[in-house]
């Protein structure tokens, strides 16, 4: 890993327990430089003018002053990369989606004990997190992060035969983003017709937020958004969200496609993984697959999307200029995985097109 300089990272939660998990999580890191800890956002402040600190990390849920409340004026005032850190808790999720829609970065689950692969799991998250806000616009850093991928998606899909399938004239999408889809996909979905062909959905997120997401989304699309389930079918006018901390496949029975939840090893260091994703669509669907990689950080997707493209699908990436972070997306234009690079705001209408014109 090459870093310019360490991440200042201030910690803001109400929890001393927390506080020093988190220092200790994030202290392990290299990169990473903890200059401080608050317990509400009143301390916090005044940190800030001491240490001015690259990224903050924030519990929604405080005295004093709730966390919502502080990061309107954070990013009113003196705009400052945020990462939620928040219970995974059903009803807590709506409260971190909101802070998303504030400006905040990042959602994390706090940290809690759990066996040695479960912590290592965690750290890797939530150190990942902060380098990833660290680098988000329109954050006042701008540091190069190179971070080494775990497994790939070997370690839960099989790469694809050239074996011949059922012919099926049935299209469908795969999308994958990290840091930042969740206003991307917004945006993307919002855009479609009602009678798309079915979408799954790769976003980084923590379990439990992914459902309380596909309910925000559904209320703003035409199509159908709903939290996958194993065997849920990909149909016309329904996109499927892969649930947080499991991997999400295409599969396909005959003409019709479906998907699978399934568990496995972190691969790129997620879990859900884009690459398991576009693997299976690649393999399964091939040349009546779409894909689409969005803004985030890292490498998570960038393969995967080259074997949709060598597999005959129609491939797109969001362009540098609309991306939080362009990560994800530049790997996979390195590769020449996308046959097209697109602005978001264009997205679905190029996409729309172009699936016309195949």
């Amino acid at each position: 890993m090459t870093v310019k300089g360490k991440i200042k990272t201030l910690i803001v939660d109400d929890s001393a327990l927390v506080r020093q998990t988190l220092a200790d999580v994030l202290g392990s890191d290299s990169a990473i430089e903890v200059i401080g800890a608050a317990a509400d956002p009143y301390y916090a402040v005044e940190k800030i003018k001491q240490h001015a600190p690259d990224v903050i990390t924030l519990d929604v849920e405080m005295p004093r002053m709730d966390g919502l409340t502080f990061l309107k004026r954070i990013m009113a005032q003196h705009p400052i990369p945020v990462v939620i850190v928040s219970s995974l808790a059903e009803d807590g999720s709506e409260t971190a989606l909101r802070a998303l829609e504030y400006g905040a970065v990042e959602i994390i689950a706090k940290p809690k004990l759990g066996t040695k692969a479960f912590i290592r799991e965690s750290q890797i998250r939530i150190c990942d997190a902060v380098k990833a806000a660290a680098v988000a616009k329109p954050g006042r850093v701008n540091r190069q992060l190179t971070v080494e991928p775990k497994f790939s998606a070997d370690a839960v899909l099989a790469k694809p035969s050239t074996r011949a399938m059922l012919k099926t004239t049935e299209q469908i999408i795969a999308v994958g983003a990290s840091t930042g889809g969740t206003e991307a996909l917004r945006i993307f979905l919002q855009a479609l017709p009602h009678d798309m062909p079915g979408i799954a959905i790769v976003q980084h997120m923590p379990e439990h937020f992914t459902k309380a997401f596909a309910r925000r989304l559904n209320s703003l699309c035409r199509v159908t958004v709903k939290e996958a389930v194993t065997g849920d079918r990909l149909l016309r006018g329904t996109a499927l969200i892969a649930p947080g901390n499991q991997h999400l496949l295409v599969k396909r029975s005959g003409a019709n496609y479906f998907v699978e939840v399934r568990q496995g090893p972190l691969v790129n260091r997620h879990r859900p993984s884009v690459d398991v994703l576009f693997r299976s669509a690649a393999r399964y669907a091939g040349k009546n697959a779409i894909g689409v990689i969005m803004t985030g950080m890292g490498d998570d997707g960038a393969r995967g999307l080259l074997e949709m493209k060598e597999a005959g699908a129609l491939t797109f990436a969001q362009n540098e200029e609309s991306c939080v972070v362009f990560g994800m997306p530049k790997e996979a234009i390195g590769l020449n995985a996308a046959r097209h690079i697109v602005p978001l705001e264009q997205l679905a209408s190029v996409l729309l097109a172009k699936m016309t014109h195949q």
